[in-house]
């Protein structure tokens, strides 16, 4: 099965593009970050600590991002294929031999991604000691150094996530079919999110109380609290999503045809779609937090005093949330292709029941409407675990005196990426006759 999963990436290489782009700028972002580590260790001590801590932090938020990207990133993929899997399963492959070839392709994925990604970290990571210098933070006579440390953590992180997201992907997918498998699977999505909330929490709580009057330093807490919170809600997207669905039913039936096909889709297809809200909330979410607690920041720190480590924090932000927001925003934008391209054959069927192109177009734009809605509605409730408790601890405000603006301008984004790529891929997929579009599937 590993020589079938190797003929797979060669003759399909489309049905890995999400997947090996994931995993691609997943591992840019980990082996640039990883880069300033091998540079700390020939750094004088100032200029080892700034290094080491921007390493620290910001890996460690693209860490946990990366690895839920993928995970759900691998997870659409392999599940638009369940066509291919039953029929290899009908002509006597075992589960196990299934199993075995998603993880194989994973893997595979995961190496060629990797490799690809050294020159692109590399010149990331130089990017990122050039911040550092021009705010004084690492010394120019610093040497650049792309090493083992690096290449270990881009290679080992993004194997290893590859393969975890493959073996339970492909346990999903090559387990039986049982009426009640689909029970155990939600509970443990829903105990996962439960787990990640309490983590997001505690930190908030932390954040409020041990770290009132630490000054910048609570920003240590705050922001781990809005991407655990994030992630949590995000593995709560089919639930979030049918509560907005009930709520917006009847306007979305007032719009004719469409709504009614919208409303439909929306109720049946809610675990597919809630796979395309993840990455709006998550881009929401931190978006939104990181750039809240920074304008906290600059306001509660202006004509103060800081320490000399304060302009390390208020770069390493910038660059996360600039980071992490890019990439998010391209994993939102494979998962809305991949997962409306998928629809084929759905579209097909309802244009030979009658459903015209325009109809299908205006369906899935109430569609997109609905889902930003439930992203921006969870990424807003996931920024409140760091901007509430920071504005406590850091102004004694719980609600931030801060303009909205940046706060549209994200929301304006998110639609736009979502409605882009979904109303893209909808458009390309209805063209020609629907009956080309069964016999082809």
């Amino acid at each position: 099965m590993v020589a079938v999963a190797l003929r797979n990436l060669r003759h399909r290489p489309g049905g890995f593009v999400a997947t090996f782009l994931s995993a691609f700028l997943g591992a840019t972002l980990l082996m640039a970050f990883a880069s300033l580590l091998d540079t700390a260790r020939a750094a004088d001590p100032a200029s080892s600590e700034s290094l080491t801590t921007t390493a620290g932090v910001g890996g460690g938020w693209c860490l946990i991002i990366v690895a839920f990207a993928v995970t759900s990133t691998l997870s659409l993929a392999v599940r638009q294929r369940a066509d291919q899997f039953a029929l290899l399963h009908r002509v006597g492959a075992t589960r196990p031999q299934l199993r075995r070839m998603i993880v194989g392709e994973a893997a595979a994925v995961a190496l060629l991604a990797a490799t690809a990604a050294i020159p692109a970290g590399l010149i990331l990571g130089r990017v990122l000691l050039q911040l550092l210098r021009n705010t004084g933070q690492a010394t120019d006579s610093i040497p650049y150094a792309f090493g083992p440390i690096a290449l270990s953590v881009g290679f080992g992180v993004t194997l290893l996530g590859s393969l975890v997201a493959g073996v339970a992907t492909a346990r999903r997918t090559a387990a039986p079919a049982r009426g009640g498998a689909r029970r155990p699977r939600s509970r443990a999505r829903r105990l996962f999110a439960l787990l990640f909330l309490a983590i997001g929490a505690n930190c908030a709580i932390l954040t409020a109380t041990l770290m009132d009057g630490k000054g910048i330093d609570a920003m240590q807490t705050a922001g781990q609290a809005g991407i655990w919170a994030a992630i949590g809600l995000a593995l709560l997207a089919p639930e979030l999503l049918r509560l907005v669905t009930a709520a917006l039913a009847a306007p979305l039936r007032a719009a004719g045809v469409p709504g009614e096909l919208a409303v439909l889709t929306l109720r049946s297809r809610t675990r597919e779609l809630a796979s395309a809200v993840m990455p709006v909330l998550i881009f929401t979410g931190v978006a939104t937090g990181t750039v809240y607690m920074q304008a906290i920041e600059n306001r509660a720190s202006a004509g103060r005093i800081e320490p000399d480590y304060a302009q390390d924090v208020k770069t390493l932000n910038y660059v996360v949330v600039g980071m992490i927001t890019l990439f998010v925003a391209i994993m939102l934008v494979n998962t809305l292709i991949a997962a409306t391209a998928r629809r084929r054959v759905e579209f097909a069927q309802q244009r030979l029941a009658g459903a015209t192109r325009p109809q299908l177009i205006a369906m899935v734009a109430l569609e997109a409407l609905v889902v930003t809605i439930t992203g921006a509605l969870g990424g807003t409730l996931a920024a409140m675990f760091t901007v509430l408790p920071f504005g406590s601890a850091r102004a004694d405000q719980v609600w931030p005196d801060a303009t909205p603006t940046a706060y549209a301008v994200i929301l304006v984004i998110a639609a736009a990426l979502t409605g882009a790529a979904m109303l893209g891929a909808t458009r390309r997929t209805v063209r020609g006759p629907a009956t080309a579009s069964i016999r082809t599937a």
